[in-house]
Formats: structure tokens, sequence, C-alpha cells
């Protein structure tokens, strides 16, 4: 059975991802893993004291994510199998852990911070998780809800394509979820393709022509704006993007121009890695 995991701390964004998780196990027939990860608090001072027994720290991770599989359980009315998973440690190493253990169809996991740049990226464990964790990772908007997912945005940098777009992982991940896809590249300012945009795009439809895609090629005076104009005018339920070192999300995450798409993005992001 595919597995679905949800790294939680309980807060409202965590709860909401849950929640979300929740509906689309329900879609997918999967199972869902609960996953708390918990620190040892220390009170600093001239000499660091430890603020609590491990015991405690344990039972009461254990204890709470009881208290959520029980709240989650009757969305699915008892027909969603509900695994937990608490462990000692930082959140993404015992993430990847988990995921090495369960090999999971997908994470789902929320964001934080007082707008959604900084959710995703400053004090986030969602970037590092999207950055590390080489299983798709769902990332969900503070708020959404969960809507079938029957349309999924794939944008495409055309660059290096052949080498950094996973054809495999998207034909199972758009697959499993039976949506369609929506296959667009955004460019900045004006202009025409160059010679080497038509080749990767030979090598685009190449990768994913058996999806049965549509494409959609577009220039904007910004990447993220146009990206998330169309996302809205078309009503797409997931935006699809492929980490890699010097890409589009290394790119969308770290000029402040392009990561309006993040700012201004209603729908999750999922990642895939080549």
């Amino acid at each position: 059975m595919k597995k679905i995991i949800v790294p939680t701390d309980f807060s409202g964004v965590s709860l909401n991802a849950a929640h979300y998780a929740m509906h689309l196990a329900r879609d997918t027939g999967a199972s869902i893993v609960l996953f708390n990860a918990y620190q040892v608090p220390v009170a600093f001072s001239e000499v660091p004291v430890v603020t609590a027994s491990m015991e405690q720290l344990q039972e009461d991770s254990r204890e709470r994510l009881i208290q959520l599989k029980n709240d989650l359980g009757h969305l699915a009315s008892g027909q969603t199998e509900i695994l937990l998973e608490s462990r000692l440690g930082d959140v993404v190493e015992e993430l990847i852990k988990v995921c090495e253990a369960y090999q999971p169809f997908a994470v789902v996991m929320g964001t934080r911070g007082s707008g959604a740049l900084e959710r995703l990226i400053i004090g986030s464990s969602a970037l590092s998780a999207i950055r590390r964790v080489h299983f798709p990772v769902i990332v969900v908007p503070p708020g959404a809800m969960f809507r079938k997912i029957g349309k999924i945005g794939f944008a495409s940098d055309l660059s290096e394509v052949k080498e950094t777009t996973p054809s495999k992982a998207i034909t199972e991940f758009v697959n499993t979820l039976g949506a369609c896809l929506d296959v667009l590249n955004v460019e900045e300012g004006e202009g025409h393709f160059s010679g080497d945009e038509f080749l990767e795009t030979t090598h685009l439809h190449e990768a994913l022509d058996h999806l049965k895609p549509s494409y959609h090629y577009i220039r904007s005076t910004d990447v993220a704006e146009g990206i998330n104009a169309f996302a809205e005018a078309n009503g797409l339920d997931l935006l699809l993007i492929t980490p890699k070192r010097h890409g589009l999300i290394e790119g969308l995450f770290r000029k402040k121009q392009s990561s309006e798409l993040i700012l201004h993005s209603h729908i999750p992001v999922a990642a895939i890695h080549a």
C-alpha cells in the first residue's frame, strides 16, 4: 500500500497539512504516517541544563500523535490506516530516515512564518526537506483546503531538460493522482526563443509526451507572476517543480522578484527530484 508521510509539530499549519494529506490518502487509497520529531529542550545559563526528561518528551510526543490520529480518523471513518512515528532528533534528518523505512508516495507538510516566502524559506524545514528528501514533497500553504487534484502544472525552465526532468517519477505521480498535466515555461522579457530553447523544448516533449500534456510557452515580465497567473486562469490544483542546483527552484527561492511565486501562490507546490 502506498504511504504518505506527514511531518507535524502540532502547529496550525502542520495540522492543516495533515488534513490535506488525509483527503489525499482517501483519494489515492494510501495510508498515512504521522511523524513528529522532538528535541531535548535546554535552558542556557553558565551551564546548560536539560529541562525535561527523555521519557516525558517521548510520552508527550506519542500522546499528541495519538490525539491527532483520533481526530483525523473521523475524516476517513476508519477506512484509512494511520501509523505513528515519534523520534528524537532533527526534523529533516529523522524525516529522511522515516522516508527510507517507508518509501512513501509523497511527503505532505505545511509551512510557517509571517509571509509565504518566509514560511517556505526562512527558518523553515520545508526548503531543507525539498532539497534533501528524494521523494515527492508536497508543501501546503496555510489555509489551503484540499480539492481533488485533477490538474497539475509542471513548471520547466527549459534548462538541462534531459538531465533534470524525472520523467518516470512524474509519470508515477501524475498517474497515481489520476490527473491531467499542463507543462509550462515562463520566460522573462520579450523576444523569441533561442536555438538552445528549441532544443530543450524537443527534449521536454520526448520526456513527457506519453502523458499527453498540454504545453504552454509564455513570456512575462516576471516568471513567478506568469506562473501564478497561469495557475489561476487554468484552475491548477497543484504546481510541480523539480529541484536542481542552478535551476528553477534555486532561482525562485533565492531571487526576490521570482520568489513572488510562493508569496502569492494559494495552491500546494510539489517538488520531485531527478
